[in-house]
């Protein structure tokens, strides 16, 4: 895992990230937290990747790929522990509620709206 190599040195359904587009660029493709590519097919001088985002997309088989996946793949499900919607700074946002908590017409309330 991690190895950098050219396509052509790859097998068939390789995961990968940080792939080339075009050769010499630098990675440009799937590297975000948790992103993966996979080789599906070589024809000629191009292969063919399926990219995170579901596009299938050719590229030419010189390009230079890192073998596996990025890491920090559970990074968008991390709670940042506090109540919400606030604004940057700790304020309420998207409405502030303004019933009070303990009224007495709550008693004759079943079931809440939401």
């Amino acid at each position: 895992m991690g190895n950098a190599l050219p396509l052509t040195d790859m097998p068939l359904g390789t995961a990968m990230h940080n792939i080339e587009i075009t050769r010499g660029r630098g990675g440009q493709l799937a590297r975000a937290a948790g992103a993966v590519a996979k080789l599906i097919a070589k024809e000629g001088k191009s292969a063919t990747l399926r990219l995170p985002s579901g596009e299938v997309r050719l590229v030419s088989q010189n390009c230079l790929a890192t073998v596996g996946q990025v890491g920090n793949v559970g990074v968008n499900q991390k709670s940042l522990g506090r109540k919400k919607p606030t604004t940057p700074w700790g304020y309420p946002a998207l409405g502030r509620r303004t019933r009070k908590r303990k009224k007495y017409s709550d008693s004759f309330i079943l079931r809440c709206r939401k």
